[in-house]
């Protein structure tokens, strides 16, 4: 896995949840272009799933694949569902919600980093 795309994602998790919280801290539900930032960081997800895979196959993969692979597939689940959560709840609620799943996926993209490498 390349520690770029990994710190692609955190990044844009956590400019993600720094926007949400700046939505909850002004009372404020989420907006479709934030929806559309988790959208982004889906896709970037995706690239990274394609290089552990390629890499894996070349030998070089994860200390433990199916702790790998159980937190990857947890990883592309956690933003559609905040979203359509968000998009259903119209309150600040709904922020909170794209907040703690933006955390929770740049969470796991350490742990995946971690179990990747054998940390």
């Amino acid at each position: 896995m390349i520690l770029a795309l990994l710190l692609l994602v955190v990044a844009l998790c956590v400019v993600l949840a720094g926007w949400a919280g700046w939505f909850v801290a002004r009372d404020r539900a989420v907006i479709l272009n934030q929806l559309w930032g988790g959208a982004v960081i889906e896709v970037v997800l995706l690239v990274q799933g394609v290089v552990a895979i390629v890499q894996g196959a070349g030998g070089g993969g994860a200390s433990d694949p199916l702790l790998f692979w159980g937190y990857f597939a947890t990883t592309l689940v956690i933003l559609p569902v905040a979203a359509a959560w968000a998009f259903a709840e119209r309150s600040k609620w709904s922020s909170v919600v794209l907040l703690v799943a933006s955390l929770t996926v740049a969470f796991l993209e350490w742990r995946m980093w971690q179990i990747w490498t054998g940390a």
